[in-house]
C-alpha cells in the first residue's frame, strides 16, 4: 500500500523551529518528487518547498526561503522539512505529497492539482 505519513508538527512561538518528517511506504522515492504544501485557516492550499527524485533540485516558495529546509534520506525513505525562524503566518495544516519526477521541480511545486499521493497532514501553530 502506498502511503505518506507526516510526523512533527505542533505548537511553537515565533522565531522558534520545528522539524517535520515524510515517511513514504509501499514504494521508494528514487524516482519520486516530494513536495511539501500547507492550508493555513481559510486559505488555499499552497506550495512550501519541493525537492526532486534524485535530490539535486530544490524549489521554496519565497515566503519561506532562507527559512526552511528540505532534504530527503533515502536510506530511511523519509523526507524532511526544517523549519526555522518560524512566523505565525507559517501556522497551517502541512502536507507532503509524491509524484513521478516527469517535469522541472518548480513546475511541479507550482501545481498541487498535479500530485496524486498525499499524506494527511500535520498542523503546525505558531503564536507570536
Amino acid at each position: 500500500q502506498v502511503q505518506l505519513v507526516e510526523s512533527g508538527g505542533g505548537l511553537v512561538q515565533a522565531g522558534g523551529s520545528l522539524r517535520l518528517s515524510c515517511a513514504a511506504s509501499g514504494f521508494t522515492l528514487d524516482r519520486y518528487a516530494i513536495g511539501w504544501f500547507r492550508q493555513g485557516p481559510g486559505k488555499e492550499r499552497e506550495e512550501v518547498s519541493c525537492i526532486s527524485a534524485k535530490g539535486e533540485n530544490i524549489y521554496y516558495a519565497d515566503s519561506v526561503k532562507g527559512r526552511f529546509t528540505i532534504s530527503k534520506d533515502s536510506a530511511k525513505n523519509i523526507v524532511y522539512l526544517q523549519m526555522d525562524s518560524l512566523k505565525p503566518g507559517d501556522t497551517g495544516v502541512y502536507h507532503c505529497a509524491a509524484e513521478l519526477s516527469l517535469m522541472p521541480i518548480q513546475r511541479m511545486c507550482s501545481r498541487t492539482g498535479y500530485w496524486r499521493t498525499w499524506g494527511q497532514g500535520t498542523q503546525v501553530t505558531v503564536s507570536s
